[in-house]
């Protein structure tokens, strides 16, 4: 139980912060360029970001196990799509200034 909260904590002070920062377009001007679809890239975060409150939540609140079979399937889902968009975001964005 104690995992399911540190994951959690740590992914909410990690993954949520950078993927609303990159949403919002709020990095600091010399990352830019690096970052260039930072739209996309904080979507892909944020997806990713979405997957332990997903685990851990109904862990947390001991749900009955088919809805935290669901929610385990479901960020299994999220987290294939926002690995997907991750990958593809930069290439994307590539294909259409050319």
């Amino acid at each position: 139980m104690n995992w399911h909260w540190t994951g959690l904590v740590f992914f909410s002070l990690t993954l949520l912060p950078a993927g609303l920062a990159l949403v919002t377009g709020r990095i600091p001007r010399h990352l830019r360029y690096w970052l260039a679809p930072m739209r996309p890239r904080g979507w892909a975060l944020l997806a990713l970001y979405s997957v332990a409150p997903l685990n851990a939540v109904p862990r947390l609140a001991d749900a009955p196990s088919l809805i935290i079979l669901v929610a385990t399937a479901a960020a299994g889902v999220v987290a294939a799509v926002g690995c997907t968009y991750a990958a593809l975001a930069p290439r994307r964005t590539r294909n259409a200034t050319t």
